[in-house]
């Protein structure tokens, strides 16, 4: 049994690393601001899409990176991008309103996910690219340019349920898309159609970061291409969706450490790793390890970008060569649509500890001015710790690491910020706070609440200029100038 601290440190890019290291900043930010606080950083997106950009130049492709909005609300993030070679996927007619008006142009807006009247009627008006989900979705969409005398919208057709040759082998089930064994039918309302929807190409949507299966998808999608010219139409992009993956940790050896001592929980070799005794999908049956895992793998060696990269130069399952090479000679553009991946490092969520209690047994409790929808780690599977960012004036002593419950300021059993036991470097004391690093893809704002009236945090966006930091209000944001108040290294305004 391994007795020592089971940590799970986050992953830190430099930006972000030097934003928590910068105690006095962020305690000037909370007290005035209030916690929870959620604090952004727009710079770093614009280095992550660059980071896609290049994959793209790599193997010389054309196309674009859409940012799936829906990872994040930020003012700030969207802004940031509407002035940089990026683009954006919005999921509601709110997204795309909010699309138009930080800046994007239709050309560089995409709609999916299901759509309303009003969404399908704003993409049409505005020009933007419909990522049709279904015949149903692509008659509605007919119907309304018609009655309206619309412009004809530029469409993608989104499919599901491929299969390779072969061995049979099939992509992951979605709700979203059309089987290609119904791509038939689907061509011939197209074809009725003709005269008001402009179909560019096909896409997918996978739940998934499993290579083959994206490559099996994307494979189908080549094949549809055909089909679409075949019926005279002259389709130029595939769009591959998101799914790239995030690694939220720094060390592979911690993770593999925590989910082997995990099970050893589970089976009762150890103490409990979590509150109640919760196994993440483990339990024990007649002396049997069962289930598997439910959690996000925390530390993966290819994410992002690096793995846009690996996919492209992977073989087709059956065609036998690069899928990006396959792109390239068709003379396609490859649409991305990542979320997760273009937030990665891209801000973190502040909450001051209220109290520490210390019962008769198990690890102190440690109450928090944040609820668990203000850091949605456990709804994603997100298992890391949080960086103690210690309060100015504090009693020193040495660093003594101590487990601890993080409790949440509902009236709830259920309030808890994650059911882990977090390890954390020393006991933390009332003042100080806890930085949740890289939580602005889906984990910081996606299922917010105002559960008993308490307040959601707040977002400002930050930058580094010179050693100083500068913040305004994440509405306040525009990407044309310095903003906000100049602090020095040491937090003083």
């Amino acid at each position: 049994m391994d007795t020592g601290p089971l940590y799970l440190e986050p992953r830190l890019a430099a930006r972000l690393a030097a934003l928590l290291d910068s105690a006095p900043f962020l305690h000037l930010l909370v007290d005035a601001l209030g916690s929870p606080l959620n604090v952004l950083l727009p710079d770093q997106i614009t280095e992550n899409t660059e980071a896609f950009r290049s994959v793209y130049r790599r193997h010389r492709l054309g196309g674009q990176v859409f940012f799936a909005h829906k990872a994040n609300r930020s003012r700030s993030l969207v802004r940031r991008l509407a002035a940089e070679d990026a683009a954006v996927d919005v999921a509601s007619v709110g997204e795309l309103r909010h699309a138009l008006g930080a800046g994007f142009t239709a050309d560089r807006i995409m709609a999916t996910g299901p759509k309303d009247p009003a969404f399908l009627w704003l993409a049409a008006r505005s020009g933007a690219t419909v990522n049709a989900d279904g015949p149903d979705e692509l008659e509605a969409l007919a119907g309304l340019v018609r009655r309206h005398g619309l412009p004809r919208p530029k469409v993608l057709l989104r499919l599901s349920e491929f299969e390779a040759s072969g061995p049979r082998t099939l992509s992951r089930r979605s709700r979203f898309g059309t089987s290609v064994k119904a791509f038939g039918p689907l061509l011939d309302l197209l074809e009725r159609h003709r005269d008001r929807v402009d179909p560019i190409g096909v896409a997918y949507h996978l739940d998934t970061t499993s290579p083959d299966e994206k490559a099996i998808a994307l494979e189908g999608c080549l094949r549809a291409m055909d089909d679409l010219g075949s019926r005279g139409f002259q389709p130029r992009v595939v769009d591959i969706g998101g799914g790239f993956g995030v690694s939220y940790l720094a060390h592979a050896a911690q993770w593999d450490r925590y989910t082997s001592e995990l099970a050893a929980a589970v089976m009762g070799r150890r103490p409990p790793l979590a509150w109640g005794g919760h196994g993440y999908g483990l339990h024990a049956e007649g002396g049997t390890l069962r289930g598997a895992l439910s959690m996000y793998p925390g530390h993966r060696p290819v994410a992002g970008a690096g793995y846009l990269d690996a996919l492209l130069s992977q073989p087709a399952p059956t065609l036998g060569r690069g899928l990006g090479t396959l792109l390239l000679e068709s003379l396609y553009d490859l649409y991305t649509e990542p979320g997760r991946a273009l937030a990665d490092q891209c801000g973190l969520s502040l909450a001051r500890v209220l109290e520490v209690r210390h019962p008769d047994a198990g690890p102190a409790l440690v109450r928090l001015a944040m609820n668990a929808s203000d850091v949605a780690l456990e709804d994603h599977g997100i298992l890391m710790d949080p960086v103690l960012v210690s309060r100015e004036g504090g009693p020193a002593g040495p660093p003594e690491p101590v487990g601890v419950h993080l409790m949440g300021n509902l009236c709830l059993e259920a309030d808890l910020i994650t059911r882990r036991t977090v390890f954390l470097p020393r006991l933390p004391r009332p003042g100080d706070l806890l930085g949740f690093a890289n939580t602005a893809g889906y984990c910081m704002d996606f299922g917010v609440t105002r559960a008993q009236q308490q307040p959601v945090a707040r977002k400002v966006a930050v930058r580094q200029t010179q050693g100083s930091w500068r913040w305004c209000l994440d509405e306040e944001y525009w990407p044309i100038e310095e903003y906000g108040p100049i602090t020095d290294s040491g937090g003083r305004a």
